[in-house]
């Protein structure tokens, strides 16, 4: 069951709680693993099967605003992610990415990792991975 949204599907819930601090709802958060100051969630709209998100449980918008121990926890879980990830999908790779201010896409704002696993032709031409986020990036007019 999907949470209820506002018209925008990534945007905070009608409710008006952020939506990443509604850490155990279960109608708005999945847990994958629960750790003491970061968890990690089944995104609700993914961009591929498997696709989680690494959150603070405090609210924060910026990843440059972690605490050391929060981007510690942050990488371990990522790992631990990864690693169930890979019994349950056995993907051939990764993106990992996070978009820091509207600017860069967000549009919820409190912080999210996103960690999408990837397979061999899953994209036509995977040259240049998050470099398709703006134009003119052509992998083929590259100088090698």
């Amino acid at each position: 069951m999907e949470p209820a949204l506002a018209a925008n599907a990534e945007a905070e819930p009608v409710s008006g709680k952020c939506l990443f601090c509604q850490i155990h709802d279960p109608e708005v958060t999945k847990l994958m693993h629960d750790g003491k100051e970061i968890y990690v969630r089944w995104d609700n709209f993914p961009a591929a099967e498997g696709h989680v998100e690494v959150v603070p449980k405090r609210h924060v918008e910026s990843f440059f605003d972690l605490t050391p121990s929060e981007l510690t926890e942050a990488y371990e879980l990522i790992k631990e992610a990864r690693r169930t990830l890979d019994e349950k999908y056995q993907p051939d790779g990764y993106t990992i990415g996070v978009n820091e201010r509207p600017a860069a896409g967000r549009t919820v704002d409190h912080l999210h990792i996103h960690l999408i696993p990837r397979h061999h032709g899953d994209v036509a031409d995977p040259r240049g991975g998050i470099r398709h986020v703006l134009p003119g990036t052509n992998p083929d007019e590259w100088n090698s």
